[in-house]
């Protein structure tokens, strides 16, 4: 946002009795917020113990014990009929067998090939395997693809994007290349490969027989014997002149239910207590990898769970001395963030108070750390911001005044961009507020070299810097839930497609 206009936004909201000087009674609360309780919390939640809190298992649940505890020694309720965990069941789908030959290939999973769609078959499929190239109109009518195996050339392009048209047009299954060079496949067929044993967490929906293998470029050419440039040209124009091959593939499906919870806690307000202010983090992470080695998770997303858990606190701390908040507030831990956003969505789906009265949503995914772009900085005090002016003119302005009055941080928005190659936006539970055009604010402190690993353990934490963070999200949220006006949902969602 231009100077100008953001300060025009904040004396518009000043001269609207919406905003006023330090409040010496937010600052109060605010300072209850130390580093020494981050770390306390931190370091049993990030902790081998729990051994990385894969969703569904041991450490998960011992940490939604944990934080059930505490809030119910903060005094605050549980909103679930007196209770704090809200109870689903999660489908574990595997696949313990699947086979992919190609003329006398027979390719390897998660190390040729992933096996990225569904399927359930009793018996070997026979077909051809054909090349299309780009999912295009003018490609499909050059190509037969009734019945076969599809070769796809989708690079730049996410999966879900051009599969259907190709499968609504009658193709068995489909052979795509997403991304180029060997090195970058090899990651992700790791990455599946450590999942394999543990199968895929969602939603339990009705199998689709749509059979998707996804090859790095190389391997594709390999597939129909021609180089990798000859296939690229061929994607655009001629895919008709790229030989076909006789293919066989067969999947076999198993499915596990797995029972997990979101925890939350529930403050109710004063004179506008109808209206609810979610702050939000996911405190699950991703468990055990292939090595035996724990996954501790302390940035990813103990440092925002943690972060949660003491303005929990400060306004708990607040209400017991008289000082309630006039709307409402809900502290929400969702589980299965790491396989795909499941327990945000669950609750977005099924919500404990009514989306229409659900005023903002705060969440907060990583804020312990420096990473890339700020490590060599001579001021480290930053926090990227994400969402926050998409559905409200107002909550930007908010923030930034918040800000401002109180923490003077550096509020960085270069993720912010719809363009954003990393899709961060996309990759964290506001998204699932949201979509249902709730006003969000996405607080995170970007990537470095400990994400998904072993090594993001405590000791790496920055807590002086993480403290200031979450008394920014404090003041921010303190003044959502005491101002006069619900934030106005004045803007247009255009991000609505994962």
């Amino acid at each position: 946002m231009k100077k100008k206009v953001w300060i025009a936004g904040v004396v518009a909201l000043l001269f609207a009795g919406q905003i006023q000087a330090q409040d010496a009674t937010a600052i109060k609360y605010a300072n209850t917020i130390t580093a020494t309780d981050l770390e306390r919390h931190l370091s049993y939640l990030a902790s081998d113990e729990l051994e990385g809190r894969d969703t569904g298992e041991k450490g998960q649940k011992l940490a939604a014990e944990y934080l059930a505890a505490f809030y119910k020694n903060l005094g605050l309720k549980g909103p679930v009929n007196g209770r704090y965990f809200q109870k689903f069941n999660l489908s574990s789908v595997s696949y313990p067998q699947v086979n992919l030959i190609v003329g006398k290939q027979k390719l390897v999973n998660n190390e040729d090939f992933v096996f990225i769609g569904d399927a359930d078959m009793k018996k070997l499929a026979k077909t051809d395997l054909v090349f299309l190239g780009l999912a295009n109109e003018d490609n499909l009518k050059k190509v037969d693809v009734k019945g076969k195996l599809v070769g796809l050339w989708a690079i730049g392009s996410r999966a879900q994007t051009v599969v259907p048209e190709v499968m609504e047009a009658g193709a068995a299954g489909i052979v795509i290349v997403t991304m180029e060079g060997q090195a970058n496949f090899d990651r992700m067929a790791n990455w599946y490969k450590s999942l394999s044993g543990r199968g895929r967490l969602g939603f339990e929906i009705p199998t689709k027989q749509e059979p998707i293998f996804l090859v790095s470029s190389d391997k594709m050419s390999v597939l129909f014997d021609t180089p990798v440039e000859i296939l690229k040209e061929a994607a655009k124009n001629n895919p008709e002149s790229i030989k076909s091959q006789k293919a066989s593939y067969l999947v076999k499906k198993e499915n596990r239910l797995v029972p997990t919870e979101n925890v939350m806690a529930f403050l109710e307000g004063a004179d506008k207590k109808e209206e609810v202010l979610v702050i939000s983090s996911h405190y699950d992470h991703v468990g055990i990898n292939s090595k035996g080695e724990i996954n501790n998770g302390a940035d990813d997303d103990g440092s925002g769970t943690v972060s949660v858990m003491e303005i929990a606190e400060a306004f708990a701390l607040a209400a017991e001395e008289g000082i309630r908040p006039r709307r409402s507030v809900l502290f929400l831990n969702v589980t299965g963030e790491e396989k795909g956003l499941l327990g945000s969505e669950y609750y977005s789906n099924n919500p404990i108070f009514p989306l229409e009265n659900t005023v903002n949503n705060i969440n907060i995914d990583m804020v312990g750390r420096i990473d890339y772009e700020y490590q060599e900085a001579e001021n480290q005090d930053y926090i990227y911001v994400i969402g926050s002016e998409m559905l409200s003119s107002h909550l930007k302005v908010i923030n930034e005044y918040n800000n401002i009055t109180y923490t003077d941080l550096i509020l960085d928005y270069r993720y912010d961009a719809e363009d954003d190659p990393n899709r961060f936006y996309y990759r964290s539970d506001h998204y699932n507020f949201a979509k249902h055009n709730i006003p969000v604010i996405f607080f995170f402190n970007g990537v470095h070299d400990d994400y998904h690993q072993p090594s993001d353990t405590v000791d790496k934490i920055e807590f002086p810097l993480m403290t200031k963070r979450a008394k920014l999200i404090f003041h921010t949220s303190w003044d959502l839930a005491n101002r006069e006006n619900r934030t106005p949902v004045d803007g247009t969602n255009t991000r609505t497609a994962r």
